[in-house]
């Protein structure tokens, strides 16, 4: 009998950790939580732990070192990590599982848009892979599967347009915070949604996959599909194309993830007619979602510059939520902390947090300026 695969989950109690815990328990692959990651959610994680009680536990915090669960990580006593945690403080912990040289499931886009450079160098130098679990870098994945490196022409990630898509842009910065967390599609946390609304995850997706795949900035176009039955497509140079179809349903990419580079047989149904009937792509209007044009900027700016926009962007999302500024400033405080950025060189952990550092400083003192009177 096959040994189990000793799996870690970080961000137990989010969507991502949650949907793994789901496959996980339907699986008739061995696996073994040998460990668990929440950020808040003490009363959660130590339910989570009842029905894994041979699993550690950790509640990581933003203004700590997380020592223990970052030393876990670099002990490599495990096989596989879902990396499931929102946001730049993630990118320390897939440092971690990198320099192990284990498999990083990757859902936490940020460490790849703050470092992916970084990541990339330390995946190599460990032996250690990535596998990513973004329904478009999955798909992305997928289609490359047994192609060479040097067959792509471009790829096309597509974008459902977010819970706004249908409205007049000269309406956009009524839009309150209710209206844009109903998302037609998917069911995601509050800032990736805002982040679909504006795409500005789409902007962080075209700089993953920049460093994910080895493609410049040219390469890599986006296309509005409101359905999500596609998720994304690669054209090789011949012409040909392959594409990667499924429900909206982020438990498909985990899949694919947790079982790579096999396949698993599990309950998810993958086609029905009635979704896909009907599909659409549309060209984006870059001047109604300057975020795209925003992202390939960034891919000419430096390596410091994925840190700035998506410090910006928290910041101004968080801003959002709160009340503290319109939906349609989200994106221009954005690129305003980019122009602003000064020649940053970023090459470690310690670099990206003088950058972070700095851009939360410029976006925050924009939310002063452009508060209303």
């Amino acid at each position: 009998m096959n040994q189990p695969r000793r799996l870690v989950l970080l961000g137990a109690t989010g969507t991502i950790g949650q949907q793994t815990l789901d496959l996980l328990g339907q699986s008739t692959s061995h696996f073994e939580v040998v460990g668990l990651s929440a950020h808040t959610q003490a009363e959660a994680l130590a339910k989570i732990q009842v029905g894994v009680p041979q699993a550690k536990t950790w509640l990581t915090s933003l203004s700590a070192e997380n020592k223990g669960l970052l030393d876990f990580l670099r002990s490599g006593d495990y096989d596989l990590c879902v990396h499931g945690m929102v946001g730049a403080a993630g990118l320390p912990f897939s440092a971690a599982i990198l320099q192990a040289g284990k498999t990083l499931c990757l859902a936490n886009k940020e460490s790849l848009v703050l470092g992916g450079q970084w990541l990339s160098q330390l995946a190599k130098a460990n032996s250690a892979t990535i596998i990513p679990v973004d329904s478009e870098h999955a798909a992305i994945h997928q289609c490359l599967q047994g192609q060479a490196q040097n067959s792509v022409r471009r790829i096309y990630l597509t974008a459902s347009g977010g819970a706004l898509r249908d409205w007049p842009q000269e309406q956009l910065a009524d839009a309150t915070p209710k209206q844009v967390l109903e998302h037609p599609n998917w069911d995601m946390g509050p800032r990736i949604t805002v982040d679909s609304a504006t795409m500005m995850n789409k902007a962080f997706e075209i700089i993953e996959a920049h460093h994910l795949f080895d493609l410049e900035a040219h390469q890599i176009e986006v296309l509005l599909h409101r359905q999500s039955i596609i998720h994304s497509m690669v054209e090789f140079e011949d012409g040909n194309m392959l594409a990667q179809l499924g429900p909206p349903d982020m438990r498909f990419p985990i899949q694919y993830a947790l079982h790579y580079p096999n396949r698993q047989a599990c309950s998810l149904q993958g086609f029905d007619p009635k979704l896909f009937s009907t599909l659409t792509l549309e060209q984006v209007d870059e001047s109604r979602y300057p975020a795209i044009s925003l992202a390939k900027e960034a891919l000419h700016a430096g390596s410091a510059a994925g840190t700035a926009i998506n410090a910006a962007d928290e910041i101004a999302v968080e801003a959002f939520l709160t009340g503290k500024i319109s939906f349609a400033e989200i994106v221009p405080i954005c690129q305003s902390t980019l122009r602003a950025m000064p020649a940053f060189e970023v090459n470690s952990m310690k670099e990206m947090t003088v950058v972070d550092g700095w851009a939360r400083e410029y976006a925050t003192a924009q939310l002063t300026s452009q508060a209303p009177a």
